[in-house]
């Protein structure tokens, strides 16, 4: 037994509770034990005089001060030397030892000559009943297990002898293996400290044992162990602690020969890590991850020194210890056994199925191929702002990433986001890309529908209205506008908005979540970049409430929603505000189309609001002309239930609903009439209808709040239901009836917007032009298309949304001007040199003025005049010439501009990379999302909003 037993406490006043309580109830546990200390060192770490003077009237045998950032490790360090018993006792000013605890400990540590440690059993401070530790052990990878970390303490785990190692706080340890031993690796940094010093006791030939009888309280407030996680800072300092020591100990427990290896793959390590912890939706783990890295990286000397202590004195192979660690089995059943239990999920289910959401997705797609039977057979949609997408995956991508525009003179710069959302989809069809698009028109009515019904089981979980909201959604004016007028940006925001709202609506509550809505808003943003100021001033307001409500964590789970968006523009922002343009950034993506829109009147402003961008086709199905000011009708009685949404029981979401409602509306009325791009010669006026369908967002979601909690009669709420819906249903006849009635707008499409001779010699030379002479009242319009095809995703707002003309628009209207009058120099030979192999003038259209015949006119005599064209005659598209002999392909971009295209899509890829796994679902979020109600808005048993 021994004799003396010196206790070693160390003080530090760093914890978030006041020290000095803490300090003052460790003294007094100490003196009520029933076996007591013969001798007391208090190592002060800091100046603080109340600390000081409870240490001195403790009657400890010596009061040592140390500097403030003092280690645990190094204060025991500087108190072993004074050390005067056969036992030392390592304390700390957060432990509060039951009055028996020592007495046991003592007990533990006489079972037999090889026990040099006995481990106590750690207790919460404010709930004896929870373990904090009793034990600790490692995988056969070498990361520490707690034994017992947070159990319920049933006396479960009493039974427990031999032991790895434990925590350090609490341990009793014999005096003569501490001086052998040589104390506590202080490179350890603060973690894993009392099992490394177990691991060397058992290598040494002593033994751990376990003391579940000796229980002490700990508040995680001194110096020793890992911080408790209260704050973020708090949660990186121990992961980093750990990670160090983790690391540390794989360097001093590995064979001579796997020390440079295990050193070597430190960094690449620390990479892969950090990969998982994106998708085990742990990103805050990544800076300590790296830090930790480094720090080990570099502590080689305390690696060395901490090998030849261990080599000194071990005894025992380290084969000896495998029965001590812990298996994978083991850990596989504690993953099990840690998911989220109590009473039960509180999250019901989902009822797809079992609700009507598959047979309301089904009837939407049966009624989409009825309202288009034909469009099952055509190779490619048109019509409106449609366009054929590049013929190969190949050059979808080189549109999107390549620094050479396929449209305009010589235009060099990046594409727009649009052009990457269409590779993307284009990618889905690899065989003939721009079939994809009608895959899309087809099923666009049961996607909305699909879309609709999720984003609807966030506001209720009545299977009827969950259907209600998707035809409330699938049925908006702008979506069948978008539709029926062939606006693909509009139709693929309005079918993205729903799963946007989905997840953001929880993004507080989860990575997951943030990080499928952060690639959702870049989408939507990089096919409608007016909705950027609703979305920042949403965004904004997110975080703020976020902070105040939720703390940190969630706060920087919004702030990461916007930075794929931030990366996807960053090219195309940075150049426009290089060229002082900022306000081309607001320019529609895609092909620059003026088609049918309503007034920037009174009345025009009134029908935005209720959600009609435009007639809806109305004024063609009816054949009526003038203010179709009744369009109201159809929507007024979704707009009165979602004003109603206000006095809801979940107010909160009502209001926000009403927000975002109010911001859609006013970047709607604001954007009517303010004109960016052009066609040729034709202002085009932005289109509201994206604005339209975020307003929408709010108005249905109102709607149907309202119905599930303000409407509280069954048959009250079951009629104004079918009012909306019915409204809905009438104002979609002219868009579902308009093939059968060979009104719309949508068509069969060709699959190249050039005649058919050039485009089969520009599809396999993407580097050839056709420079397209359009007579005008007032001249020629020139453009210049390169590649088979004037293509969906080669359009470039640096062209449509120019706001001065360039050197290559000097160069083009230069060598127009040349070509349609009879003039000596050499424009073929400077068509030849740039590339250029074929000459269209594009045909005659109804209304053409006199002016722009005779200029057609001029134009084809000059060309046929022309040495070195050959004609080729008339075709679809107009009348075409080629230039005799092999053009060559023009030259490619700068190596410059190759050189930042390359390196910006390098840190787009990064940003979406770390996107895509943070969205990935896992098992631990997938339990995570089944412990919180689906709803958003209830309110949990403290009261917080979910």
């Amino acid at each position: 037994m021994p004799a003396r037993v010196h206790a070693l406490l160390v003080v530090r006043p760093d914890g978030r509770a006041p020290a000095a309580y803490h300090l003052s109830r460790t003294l007094a546990a100490l003196r009520e034990q029933t076996r007591a200390v013969d001798a007391l060192t208090i190592v002060l770490c800091g100046a603080d005089d109340r600390l000081r003077t409870l240490a001195e009237e403790s009657g400890a045998e010596a009061v040592i001060a140390a500097p403030a950032r003092t280690g645990y490790a190094a204060a025991l360090r500087m108190a072993s030397r004074r050390i005067d018993g056969d036992a030392i006792w390592l304390l700390a000013q957060d432990v509060a030892p039951e009055a028996p605890a020592l007495e046991r400990l003592v007990a533990a540590l006489e079972t037999a000559p090889s026990v040099a440690v006995a481990v106590p059993k750690l207790v919460e401070w404010d709930d004896r009943s929870r373990i904090v530790s009793l034990g600790r052990s490692l995988t056969r990878l070498g990361a520490a297990v707690g034994l017992a970390d947070g159990e319920h303490d049933q006396g479960q785990h009493d039974a427990a002898d031999d032991v790895l190692g434990g925590d350090v706080r609490g341990l009793l340890v014999h005096t003569a293996a501490w001086r052998e031993l040589e104390g506590v690796d202080d490179a350890l940094g603060g973690a894993d400290e009392g099992l490394d010093l177990g691991v060397r006791v058992r290598l040494a030939g002593g033994r751990v044992v376990l003391a579940p009888g000796a229980r002490i309280a700990v508040a995680h407030d001194g110096v020793a162990g890992a911080p408790a996680p209260h704050s973020t800072r708090a949660r990186a300092r121990a992961a980093h602690a750990a990670r160090v020591a983790q690391l540390h100990r794989r360097l001093v427990y590995a064979a001579p020969p796997l020390v440079p290896l295990h050193w070597l793959s430190l960094l690449p390590l620390a990479l892969w890590r950090s990969i998982l912890h994106l998708v085990g939706k742990r990103p805050a783990r990544i800076g300590p991850e790296w830090s930790a890295a480094f720090t080990a990286l570099v502590s080689l000397v305390p690696v060395v020194r901490a090998r030849s202590r261990i080599a000194r004195h071990r005894r025992a192979s380290w084969a000896q210890l495998a029965p001590l660690r812990v298996n994978t089995r083991i850990m596989r059943q504690r993953l099990i056994e840690d998911e989220p239990a109590g009473t039960g999920p509180r999250r019901t289910d989902l009822g797809f199925f079992s609700g009507g959401g598959a047979w309301a997705v089904l009837a939407a797609l049966v009624v989409s191929i009825a309202a288009m039977p034909a469009a099952l057979s055509w190779p490619s949609i048109g019509g409106g702002a449609l366009a054929p997408l590049a013929a190969t995956v190949g050059r979808l991508w080189d549109e999107a990433m390549g620094a050479q525009r396929p449209l305009g003179w010589d235009t060099v710069g990046p594409a727009d986001p649009f052009s990457a959302v269409v590779a993307v989809l284009g990618t889905f069809s690899p065989g003939d890309p721009s079939r994809a698009l009608v895959v899309l028109w087809i099923l666009a009515l049961p996607l909305a529908v699909l879309g609709g019904w999720f984003a609807a089981t966030r506001l209720t979980e009545r299977p009827a209205l969950r259907i209600v909201g998707a035809v409330l959604w699938a049925l908006a004016p702008a979506f069948l506008v978008a539709l029926g007028d062939g606006r693909p940006t509009a139709v693929i925001v309005h079918l993205v908005l729903p799963w946007l709202a989905f997840t953001a609506a929880a993004a507080h509550r989860s990575w997951g979540n943030a990080g499928t809505a952060s690639i959702l808003l870049a989408v939507v943003l990089a096919c409608s970049p007016v909705l950027a100021a609703p979305v920042a001033v949403i965004w904004v307001c997110a975080v703020v409430l976020a902070l105040a409500l939720r703390g940190r964590r969630a706060a920087f789970r919004w702030l990461w929603i916007l930075v794929p968006s931030l990366a996807l523009s960053a090219p195309l922002v940075v150049t426009r505000l290089l060229a002082r343009d900022p306000w081309s950034l607001l320019a529609d993506p895609g092909v620059p189309w003026n088609g049918p829109r309503v007034g920037d009147d009174v009345v025009g402003r009134v029908l935005l609001a209720a959600g009609f961008p435009a007639d809806a086709g109305w004024s063609a199905f009816t054949g009526a002309g003038g203010t179709m000011w009744w369009l109201l009708l159809f929507t007024a009685p979704i707009v009165v239930l979602a004003l109603a949404a206000g006095a809801s029981s979940r107010r909160f979401v009502g209001v926000v609903l009403l927000v975002v409602a109010g911001l859609g509306v006013v970047t709607a009325i604001v954007t009517t009439g303010v004109s960016v791009s052009i066609d040729t010669t034709t202002p085009i006026s932005l289109w509201p209808g994206t604005a339209v369908s975020l307003a929408w967002v709010g108005l249905a979601g109102g709607a149907l709040l309202a119905l599930d909690s303000v409407v509280p009669v069954r048959a009250i709420r079951t009629v104004a239901a079918s009012i909306a819906v019915v409204g809905l249903v009438v104002a979609a006849v002219p868009t579902l009836l308009g093939q059968a009635r060979d009104i719309a707008i949508v068509s069969r499409g060709e699959t190249s917007t050039l005649p058919a001779f050039v485009a089969a010699e520009g599809a396999g030379r993407p580097g050839l032009g056709t420079i397209i002479l359009t007579p005008t009242s007032g001249g020629v319009a020139v453009d210049v298309v390169w590649g088979g095809s004037a293509t969906l995703g080669g359009q470039s707002t640096l062209v449509t949304a120019r706001t001065e003309l360039t050197e290559g628009d000097e160069a083009a209207a230069q060598i127009a001007a040349d070509l349609v009058t009879d003039t000596a120099n050499d424009v073929v030979g400077e068509l030849r040199e740039h590339g250029v192999a074929f000459i269209l003038v594009a045909p005659e259209v109804a209304g053409e003025s006199p002016d722009a015949r005779t200029t057609r006119l001029a134009a084809a005599t000059a060309l046929n005049s022309r040495d070195g064209l050959d004609a080729v005659g008339a075709t679809d598209r107009g009348e075409l010439w080629r230039l005799s002999g092999d053009v060559p392909p023009r030259s490619e971009a700068p190596a410059s501009a190759r050189t930042v295209s390359n390196t910006a899509w390098t840190g787009i890829a990064a940003v979406f990379a770390i996107a895509l796994l943070l969205a990935l679902p896992t098992r631990g979020s997938r339990s995570a999302s089944r412990a919180v109600p689906r709803v958003v808005g209830t309110r949990d048993l403290r009261g917080r909003e979910r």
